[in-house]
């Protein structure tokens, strides 16, 4: 079969009378990233790289710098697989173990640590139930404790209580032998973490968490010494805004933190332990900042700017910082890597060496190593390197407004090679979530680029609800999943009709999870502009949320659900393309996967009946192992495969 199918991609297929499809590159596509990371040891001599080996187990190879001679490799079996990787020290590593999901979920980390030497030596399980404690345990990594060598601060939650405290220990890298040091006054509830900052000498002295108790409050703790009792510092409801400290300033006297309570997007502070007043340090007006950290000694020491993307991807630093030559350094990567997104893997422990990671919505991940002293920069991995060959389609953001004046920013996908005065067939793609992603310029969407490689433009608007907009603008979107943000959608198309890129008559829509849901429902909102629609891994009937799924086994996933959507039965009704596809005129074609948990098959198989009764046309795709997305490279291909001579038939080159 696999020969069949190699041969079978050297050729290009038509689908319909009208398509054309290539194979090749859609292979290239949904292959995934040969490497997804690489770190230097702290002296230089090693690198260490995850790398997707042909049968998509992910290993850690470890490389002499000079020749890249491997050293050792090691990988686990099953479902398991190495979610992070660490060095503690010149020759030891330590990886955080996870467990592979589907395609539009991240692999989800098991609690365990495992630890190796650069040899491939002194292997050993650290914690968690494999290990040799056989401890009931969930542990994250606080603090890699540069001035020790062997030893790392952890946190350390028992899974078999439903809502355990947190509790911190040292832990021994060459033996698994840990103390404890700490006990946090809060608890893992629901699974969202405590989150710790240790002091320059490795004291825990702040915790935040939430308070499930307590109407959901985020709670952040402070010990004024490492001695002192704890004592709460900060309470805030996640909807009025979350603090999240990132650093003790070297007087102790204040965290540096990002917050956005005093701001409608989230901002670099200053919060003073004392007055437990903020001062902003940096803020962007329509978007959300995260930091840029300076390192020492290998790990995250100092906040010297915040990156943000609105037109395009930049970042801002501060003037006074502890190390003036590190911020220099980022000013001029950017400089050099202009519309791509830097992020420091690692570095050696006297900041000589660092490696890079660039990518953007139109390159894959490049990883490079950077000599600080040099102002050098030399290519080391590419993450896809079959891409090198392709002229990736080209995206952009682009602003527009909504109907009622609110500003919209998207990302636009164009094929190459445009003629002049020609208008194209568009594919609207919205996002998942909604609330908390959004489309951006640092990562490639890998359906976009194959759509706009067959001469679809493909526009996905950060409709009002989507993340990293600000507070309000994601409210906006509550409770409005299908009117006002399918009205966002759906002016991005309108203002895309009006400058004369897209021809009005020739327009589908295609999203995957809550975009699978804006698909039907842009299909019913709009029956004259949309001539065929794609739903995958969808949601078609919100009260079914409540009942199904993962999402309503929580206390805190159902909270959400009524904050976001309400409760109203007949509101919900009348917001579920379920019970209005009698507005409906576009074709649809169903995909989904068997064994996803987010949003079970039922969705689709409800709908698939309902179109039966209708006699409206349909097509449909079941994979019975996928989950919440389409994991397997095969699946991907036979989807995009499918979806383009849907895509064709309907808004092709002959319509």
């Amino acid at each position: 079969m696999k020969v069949a199918l190699s041969l079978l991609a050297l050729f290009l297929v038509s689908t319909t009378s009208n398509a054309t499809v290539d194979n090749v590159l859609l292979q290239k596509y949904a292959k995934p990233a040969q490497f997804l990371n690489i770190k230097i040891s702290p002296d230089g001599k090693y690198f260490a790289a995850t790398r997707r080996a042909d049968d998509g187990n992910i290993q850690l190879v470890v490389l002499e710098r000079e020749g890249f001679k491997l050293v050792s490799q090691q990988h686990f079996a099953g479902k398991d697989s190495i979610d992070e990787f660490f060095w503690v020290n010149n020759s030891r590593l330590v990886l955080s173990v996870a467990r592979e999901l589907g395609a539009l979920e991240r692999p989800v980390p098991t609690g365990e640590l495992y630890a190796m030497n650069a040899d491939g030596k002194k292997r050993l399980m650290l914690t968690g139930y494999r290990s040799a404690a056989k401890e009931p345990e969930m542990v994250s990594i606080i603090d890699w404790l540069p001035e020790e060598d062997k030893m790392i601060l952890i946190a350390s939650y028992n899974w078999m209580l439903e809502s355990p405290y947190a509790e911190v220990y040292r832990l021994n890298v060459d033996t698994g032998r840990k103390r404890r040091v700490e006990r946090a006054p809060l608890r893992w509830q629901e699974g969202q973490p405590v989150y710790f900052i240790a002091d320059k000498k490795g004291a825990i002295r702040f915790a935040t968490g939430l308070d499930m108790i307590k109407n959901r409050d985020l709670v952040s703790m402070y010990k004024p010494t490492a001695d002192a009792p704890w004592q709460e510092l900060h309470r805030n409801h996640l909807d009025n805004g979350m603090l999240v400290p990132l650093q003790f300033t070297d007087d102790e006297k204040a965290i540096i933190a990002l917050s956005n309570i005093n701001s409608d997007t989230q901002a670099l502070v200053r919060y003073d332990l004392a007055t437990k007043q903020e001062t902003i340090l940096l803020q962007h007006p329509k978007v959300d900042v995260s930091p840029v950290m300076g390192l020492n000694k290998g790990n995250a020491d100092e906040v010297i700017g915040g990156a943000f993307e609105y037109e395009n991807i930049d970042a801002a630093f501060l003037a006074d910082v502890k190390d003036p030559s590190f911020r220099n350094n980022m000013q001029m990567l950017m400089d050099a890597f202009p519309g791509q997104a830097i992020s420091i893997r690692s570095a050696t422990a006297n900041n000589e060496l660092l490696v890079i990671g660039v990518n953007s919505a139109n390159t894959a991940t490049s990883f490079y190593l950077y000599d600080t002293k040099k102002k050098q920069a030399s290519f080391l991995l590419d993450s896809r390197p079959w891409l090198k060959d392709v002229s990736i389609p080209k995206s952009e953001a682009i602003l527009y407004k909504a109907r009622d004046g609110l500003d919209i920013q998207a990302i636009l996908t164009k094929p190459n090679n445009m003629e002049d005065n020609k208008k194209y067939p568009l594919i609207l793609l919205p996002h998942g979530g909604p609330h908390g992603p959004y489309d951006s310029l640092s990562s490639m969407d890998t359906d976009a680029k194959v759509f706009a490689e067959h001469g679809y433009v493909v526009l996905q608007p950060n409709f009002r609800g989507s993340g990293g907009f600000g507070r309000s603008f994601e409210a906006l979107g509550y409770r409005n999943w299908g009117t006002t943000m399918i009205n966002d959608m759906t002016d991005g198309v309108q203002h895309l009709i009006k400058q004369g890129l897209v021809d009005p008559d020739r327009v589908c829509v295609y999203g995957g999870s809550y975009g699978g849901y804006a698909t039907l429902m842009s299909a019913v909102r709009e029956p004259e502009l949309y001539k065929c629609a794609v739903g995958f891994v969808g949601v078609y009937d919100l009260n079914l949320m409540f009942e199904h799924g993962d999402i309503p086994k929580r206390q805190s996933g159902v909270e959400y659900l009524t904050k976001v959507l309400g409760t109203d039965k007949a509101q919900l009704n009348a917001q579920s393309p379920l019970y209005n596809l009698d507005k409906l005129k576009a074709p649809v074609f169903i995909i989904h996967g068997g064994a996803d948990e987010r949003v079970p098959v039922i969705h689709a198989e409800r709908l698939r009946e309902e179109l039966t009764k209708r006699n409206h046309p349909f097509e449909w795709m079941l994979k019975e192992k996928e989950g919440h997305g389409f994991y397997q490279a095969e699946n991907n291909i036979e989807r995009w495969q499918r979806m383009l001579a849907f895509f064709d038939k309907y808004i092709g080159k002959t319509h």
